[in-house]
């Protein structure tokens, strides 16, 4: 594989676009030593009428809202940002592709006291390729339940999407990892459900679908859009809640949900095989394409690529067209 830094193309920081190659930064910059800094992780997708971000107001909302929890001043809108990352996919001639916006601060000192740092945004894209296989999306994840607790509300920022949080979710996702597992799920500190490594949970039961409420997880925008296309599509119930492991071993159907992961089934936690009582595909074999999970996965994949019909047509305005972002 080709490394990330090694190609052709074109990266905008600070209201300038540098060449991919030539894009460097110093190695006292102070996000790199603290982790104090935020970022989003977006996805374009194309489409019948061209390529389209998929909901960036709202991812760049959030990266907005992460820099201000963080006290981080920030110079450039909301409008500046959207329209860089449509410029981002013009310049680099990409339709399928993930954004990574990221703020960050400077090498003008080292230290938690340290004074007159700048703030830095830069805005990349790639083509992030298949997040994971597609044998894997159809069959599902097995996961490991974590020893690492998630975070607290009270010892960081769980609505912000910041970089130091990421070393939870490494240690945790690494672990399950070398235990062979695909995935990991974590706990909050009082030992309910939180998230995935780096993805939202939701789990069915009796005809009505359940998510951990947003206390200790990310308010993830996938997580959003699954939970609007199931009341207003399918007409499900969705419960925002609390949640125990067991409940996931017991569930019907269980999924994740994340930008880059969009939605994919999780078939097995901690060795006991999810939906075994309601007659799930046996491990190894595709999911159902008349369960939730594939209706949803269907719905999302659609929605996310404007194949709207008369369905979706109210989803619309989660699609920004990448074309007539000016130069």
């Amino acid at each position: 594989m080709t490394p990330l830094y090694d190609r052709d193309g074109w990266l905008w920081q600070d209201g300038d676009w540098l060449a991919w190659r030539e894009a460097t930064t110093h190695l006292l910059t102070h996000t790199l030593h603290y982790g104090m800094g935020c970022f989003e992780g977006v996805r374009a997708y194309a489409g019948p009428d061209g390529a389209q971000l998929f909901r960036v107001a709202e991812h760049t909302r959030r990266l907005l809202d992460s820099a201000h929890a963080l006290d981080i001043p920030l110079s450039f809108g909301a409008d500046e940002l959207i329209t860089a990352q449509r410029q981002c996919l013009i310049r680099n001639d990409l339709t399928n592709a993930y954004l990574k916006p990221t703020i960050y601060l400077g090498a003008e000192g080292l230290g938690l006291r340290a004074k007159g740092l700048t703030t830095h945004v830069m805005i990349a894209a790639w083509d992030l390729g298949d997040y994971i296989s597609p044998e894997a999306a159809s069959i599902g994840l097995r996961a490991l339940t974590s020893s690492w607790a998630r975070h607290h509300v009270n010892i960081s920022l769980c609505r912000a999407k910041t970089n130091g949080h990421y070393v939870n979710s490494m240690l945790a996702l690494n672990t399950a990892v070398k235990a062979g597992f695909d995935e990991t799920i974590m706990l909050d500190p009082e030992g309910h459900v939180a998230e995935a490594s780096a993805a939202n949970v939701f789990l069915l039961r009796d005809g009505v679908l359940h998510t951990p409420e947003v206390t200790s997880c990310l308010q993830g925008i996938t997580r959003d859009s699954v939970i609007h296309l199931a009341r207003e599509v399918l007409g499900l119930e969705v419960i925002e809640r609390r949640i125990t492991r067991d409940e996931l071993y017991l569930a019907d159907e269980a999924f994740v949900t994340g930008t880059a992961a969009e939605l994919l089934p999780l078939r097995e936690l901690d060795g006991r095989h999810i939906g075994a009582r309601t007659g799930a595909p046996a491990p190894g074999e595709p999911i159902a394409p008349d369960s939730l999970t594939a209706r949803l996965q269907g719905l999302y994949r659609r929605v996310t690529r404007g194949e709207l019909g008369d369905d979706l047509q109210g989803f619309a305005g989660w699609l920004t067209p990448v074309q007539g972002a000016g130069p």
